[in-house]
């Protein structure tokens, strides 16, 4: 697996449904599963943040992948989040994620407890040496109050602790910087995290996109990512336009709710639309869209023409 491009393309992070109690609802993750496959991406991300991944203990970790992998069946690589703020759990999350058929993990800076980028550095480290899978850094400084610095990168890139990075830090100047450099690091993939300038990131050279609204429209940002690999960047930049005013369904529920609960509520919203959700529920403390949110919601798939 770190030889090569390893994972690019459009890789969804799975959105978890949940039934009106709260638990798995194993029916809808398949319904999703061939959603987003028979959409044509290129592989798929559990236990990201638009999983919900921070709601879920070690438990609720476990019967996700076990009931996922084999609806997956290695049609496509599956990339693990295995986040948490202290290095030994996420070693645990790692293990379990391995021993169920992850092809690789997605790690981010630990947080609640105040580090510095040496101790990022070893927090990636121990993780790689305990657990003989690539490792994707995930640079999301919004949700655990860190940035993985443009050195700190690039040190773990050079000696493969790290295959790739997921980028949701907003920080452009930065993430050109490291298409740059990524350049000279063979399979070293560099994703962007932003539905609304996939097509700008795909322009500097990225190698891939991970979009929560993908969840939703997968067909769109492979037609993104295929426009842009062709070079048709009119294209390209009609598609991103369409996708950006369809994510416009993620502030529908503000300032009623919050961000997280109007993002994911939003996709939840459309997915239940859509018929792949039985329901759009929300693990506490975040709630769910109300219907006449989710109304709204459903009048934008149809401007999209999604339904």
């Amino acid at each position: 697996m770190t030889q090569g491009k390893t994972i690019a393309g459009v890789v969804p992070p799975v959105a978890t449904p949940l039934d009106a109690s709260g638990a798995l609802d194993k029916a809808s993750l398949g319904r999703l599963v061939e959603h987003l496959i028979g959409g044509g991406v290129h592989a798929l991300f559990l236990l990201g943040s638009t999983s919900g991944v921070a709601f879920q203990g070690e438990a609720e970790r476990a019967r996700l992948l076990e009931a996922a992998m084999p609806m997956i069946r290695g049609r496509v690589p599956v990339l693990v989040g295995v986040i948490d703020p202290a290095t030994e759990r996420v070693i645990a999350h790692a293990r379990v994620a391995k021993s169920l058929g992850a092809d690789g993990l997605v790690v981010t800076a630990p947080f609640y407890t105040r580090t510095n980028q040496a101790e990022i550095r070893g927090h990636f480290r121990a993780v790689r040496q305990a657990v003989d899978l690539p490792i994707y850094a995930y640079d999301i400084p919004v949700s655990v109050h860190s940035k993985l610095e443009f050195d700190t990168l690039m040190d773990l890139a050079g000696d493969g602790t790290v295959v790739g990075l997921k980028d949701s830090s907003g920080d452009e100047n930065n993430f050109r910087d490291v298409i740059l450099a990524a350049r000279d690091i063979p399979g070293f993939s560099v994703m962007t995290g932003s539905e609304r300038t996939a097509d700008a990131a795909m322009l500097m050279g990225a190698d891939g996109i991970v979009p929560g609204l993908g969840n939703v429209d997968p067909r769109g940002y492979v037609r993104l990512y295929d426009a842009a690999k062709r070079g048709d960047w009119k294209a390209c930049v009609a598609e991103q336009d369409r996708l950006a005013r369809l994510y416009g369904m993620a502030k529908v529920a503000t300032p009623r709710a919050s961000l997280g609960s109007s993002g994911v509520g939003a996709f939840k919203a459309a997915l239940q639309t859509l018929g792949v959700f039985a329901t759009r529920e929300m693990p506490a403390p975040l709630v769910a869209l109300t219907d006449a949110e989710a109304a709204e919601v459903a009048g934008m798939l149809r401007e999209a023409g999604l339904v």
